[in-house]
Parts: structure tokens; sequence; C-alpha cells
């Protein structure tokens, strides 16, 4: 893939969601944010709310997702901020929630995501951080495309953000075994995977959708610690340590860590370009698939970005969600 121009906007590593919307006038654009109780999602919400967005956010529970809302409401003044149920690794409740959606949406914010340290499956025999990561979102972007459709229409363009990570660099997706039924699973692989899923729906969406106004693109939020790590075995959190220490990556705050996705959501630069991986508040270069994570982790893989591989892991999923 040869590497065009990177776009550049005003940010950088340094920038804070609070910072990315300062000035935003967003009253009048509905926004949906998945994994928004904690953490990242969180953040991104209040975000948007403090600026005028109409936000609901698409939570697990949903009694937490209602506290959440009132302490949105509460330090924003908005009052337009609801939550409502969602559940990834169930596509019944990813239905649910699209059948329910009534009116023209802008901003999809696909920020939910689990990383386990064990094999999980799903009843459909799915490996979960692949179907929770990568298919619950696909379904629910793919059950939304009208809504975004109607955003555009009435404001000129809609959004989607698919949030990865550098992990995407431990694997490609591996057609011929993704759900780790003959090879043994490594909870880093299956993680980097559904990372680099994210990042190849976002190319696929934006060639098949930018007609109707929609773009999608992928953000690397860098290092922070959420929720996320929450079940990390000890290895997991030395092999983070190990990292760490060897200048791979820093850690940021929450809100340093939400910069990038409102970047994509609200930066001009990205209102009709989509495609990309953005990282600390700006298109990432694309470097070979062989390249070590040391040196390279605000970069993106070929294979993360590779049109093929995005085309076919479309039909894959088109075909695995639609099972009946």
């Amino acid at each position: 893939m040869p590497q065009q121009s990177l776009i550049r906007t005003a940010f950088d590593a340094a920038s804070t969601a609070a910072g990315v919307v300062a000035g935003l006038n967003l009253t009048g654009v509905r926004a949906v944010v998945t994994g928004a109780t904690s953490g990242l999602g969180r953040e991104t919400a209040r975000a948007l709310a403090s600026v005028g967005a109409d936000v609901t956010l698409a939570v697990r529970n949903i009694a937490l997702g209602a506290s959440v809302t009132n302490d949105i409401a509460a330090s924003t003044g908005n009052r337009a901020v609801r939550a409502a149920h969602l559940e990834l690794a169930d596509l019944a409740t990813v239905t649910r929630f699209t059948d329910g959606w009534d009116g023209p949406l802008h901003l999809l914010i696909n920020n939910a995501g689990v990383m386990r340290p064990t094999l999980g499956r799903t009843p459909q025999g799915w490996e979960l951080q692949f179907a929770t990561n990568h298919l619950g979102h696909f379904a629910l972007a793919l059950g939304l495309h009208d809504a975004l459709a109607a955003g555009a229409n009435q404001r000129g363009a809609a959004r989607i953000v698919a949030v990865t990570s550098g992990a995407h660099m431990y694997s490609p997706v591996v057609f011929d075994d993704i759900h780790f039924t003959r090879r043994a699973y490594d909870p880093q692989l299956a993680y980097g995977q559904s990372k680099t899923a994210n990042s190849l729906f976002a190319v696929e969406a934006t060639r098949r959708w930018a007609a109707d106004g929609i773009v999608a693109n992928a953000v690397n939020p860098g290092g922070v610690s959420t929720g996320l790590q929450r079940d990390f075995t000890q290895d997991m959190r030395d092999h983070l340590d190990r990292l760490e220490a060897a200048g791979v990556f820093a850690y940021k705050t929450i809100g340093q860590g939400a910069a990038t996705t409102l970047v994509a959501a609200t930066a001009p630069e990205f209102a009709h370009n989509g495609g990309h991986y953005l990282d600390d508040g700006k298109e990432a270069a694309t470097v070979p698939d062989d390249v070590d994570l040391a040196g390279n982790s605000h970069a993106v893989k070929r294979w993360a970005r590779d049109g093929t591989a995005a085309r076919q892991l479309w039909e894959l999923s088109l075909d695995l969600v639609r099972q009946p």
C-alpha cells in the first residue's frame, strides 16, 4: 500500500478530549457511544455532551448506565443524555437496539471492548474477544446504516469511529481459524486479531458507505489504564510493564486516551475522509507486517489496512451475523 501524504491536525499525544471539543457546538448532533459506563467511553460521552450533542450510552449494565447518564448530565448541564441496553456478544440485544433506534444518527463510536486471559465463547461458538470487539460492533453499524445515512443527508456527513489498539500488531485476522478451534488459544493473539478487525472494518465500511455520506476511521487511544485490564493475569501485567520500561509506550490519562476518538469524531480533517488509522490525534504511518512493536507503536501494520482482507472480513462477518 503506497504511503500517501498523512492527514495532520492541531492535536497530539498531550491533547485531551475536552481540549479537542473546546469551542465546538454539537447541538443537533446525535451520537451513540458503546461501552460508556467507564474509562474512554465515559470520557468520550462526557466530552460530546459538554458541547451539546445528544448522546446515547450503549451499555451492558443499564443501572450503571443510568447512574453515569445522571453524572454526565449534572456535570455538563446537558439533559439530552440517556442509556440503552446493549450486549455486543449477544446479537439479539444488538438487534433490539438497532430496531429501537428512531431518526437520524450522526456519530457512532464503537468504543466497547473486552480483553480476556482465558478462552471464552458465545453460544454460536465464536471466540469472545472477536465476537465482542468486532462482530457485535459490525452488526451494530450494519443495523444503524440507514440512520447514519439519514444523518449524513441531514448534516452532510456521518462518522463511525472504531477504537482499535497498537495490539493489532500482534496478529492479522487469521481467516482459516478465527475462533481458535484448531490452534492453541493465545489471548494476546486473539485480542490483536480483534483489533486488526476493527481497523479493517473502517477500511471497508468507508469503501462501501462513503457514497451514502458515511465514513469510518480507526483510532488507537494509546496506553491507558482502564477497566479493560481488570481481568489481566500477572503475566499480562508484567508484559505491559516491560513494554513501558522499553519505551514502547507511555501511559496516558483517560482524557488523553479519549482525545484521538474525538478527533476522528469531530475534526474537520476527517469529516469526509475515512479508512484511516489515527494515533495521537493524526493519521498514522503504515509499516510492513514484519516490523516489531518496539519503535512502531504509533504506526499501523499493512495487514490492518489491506483492502482485500477488509473485503474478505466484511463478507465473512455478514455470513456470521445473519445466521438464523
